[in-house]
C-alpha cells in the first residue's frame, strides 16, 4: 500500500488517488460493520456492474459482499424481468380409466399395435393421442408394436445420421437485460454446428458461420 501511495505522489494522478482513498475508507467501514444492509436498488446496481468485470476480478471489486452473492442477484434480476404469468401448458393429464382400458385391450389382444388400440379407444368417445397410448403401454412393460418389422428408432437414427440435421433455439440475456435469440442447426453425422443469422446481420456474400464440435 505504501509503495502504491509513493507511486501516486510521483505520477500526480488524482483519479487513482481518489479511487485508492475510497477503497481504503470502504476497508475501514468493513472492519466496523458486521453485515451491511442493501436496498433493492443497491442489489440491482451491483448486479449489473458484476457482469461488466471479469469474474476473476470480482473478489477485488466487491469488498463488502461476496461475488457469488452479487451473481445470484443478477440471476434473480434476469428471472424477475422475464417472468410471465403462470399458464397451464402441455396436454391434460391422462385419466386412470384410459390407462386401464389401454392395458386391458393390450392384454386381451396381444397381436394388436398401439395404433389399433388408439382407434378403438377413440371410437368409445375418449379424446387421447396415439403417442399417449404408446407411452401408457411402454410404461406398463407392454410392447406397443409387437408385430413391427424393420429397425428400431435408434437403429434408424444411426443409419441415417449423415442425412439428418437437428435444430434448436435458445435465448441469451445480456447485462442490460436485452434478450438475444439464437437459432442453430447441427449435422447429426459430423456434429458440425451452423448458426442461423438474420438478414440484417448476414454478410452480403459468403456462407453462414459454422463451428465443429466434439
Amino acid at each position: 500500500m505504501i509503495s502504491r501511495i509513493r507511486w501516486l505522489f510521483a505520477s500526480g494522478d488524482e483519479r487513482d488517488a481518489e479511487i485508492l482513498a475510497l477503497r481504503h475508507q470502504v476497508l475501514v467501514l468493513q472492519r466496523q460493520i458486521n453485515r451491511p444492509r442493501f436496498t433493492e436498488t443497491d442489489r440491482t446496481i451491483l448486479a449489473m456492474l458484476a457482469r461488466v468485470f471479469d469474474r476473476r476480478r470480482l473478489a477485488e471489486m466487491f469488498l463488502i459482499v461476496q461475488p457469488e452473492t452479487v451473481l445470484s442477484w443478477h440471476r434473480r434480476l434476469v428471472a424477475r424481468h422475464w417472468t410471465q404469468p403462470a399458464a397451464r401448458r402441455g396436454r391434460p393429464p391422462v385419466t386412470a380409466e384410459i390407462r386401464r382400458l389401454a392395458i386391458r385391450l393390450a392384454t386381451e389382444n396381444p397381436t394388436w399395435g398401439y395404433r389399433r388400440f388408439h382407434g378403438e379407444i377413440v371410437r368409445l368417445g375418449y379424446r387421447v393421442a396415439q403417442s399417449t397410448i404408446w407411452k401408457i403401454l411402454r410404461t406398463a412393460g407392454i410392447d406397443p408394436t409387437p408385430n413391427r418389422t424393420g429397425p428400431s428408432w435408434a437403429e434408424f437414427i444411426r443409419s441415417q445420421a449423415k442425412a439428418i440435421i437437428a435444430t434448436d433455439f435458445l435465448c441469451v440475456d445480456t447485462v442490460t437485460l436485452r434478450r438475444l435469440h439464437v437459432l442453430f442447426f447441427i449435422e447429426v453425422g459430423s456434429r458440425r454446428v451452423h448458426l442461423g443469422e438474420s438478414p440484417r446481420t448476414r454478410p452480403a456474400r459468403g456462407p453462414a458461420k459454422s463451428h465443429g464440435i466434439c
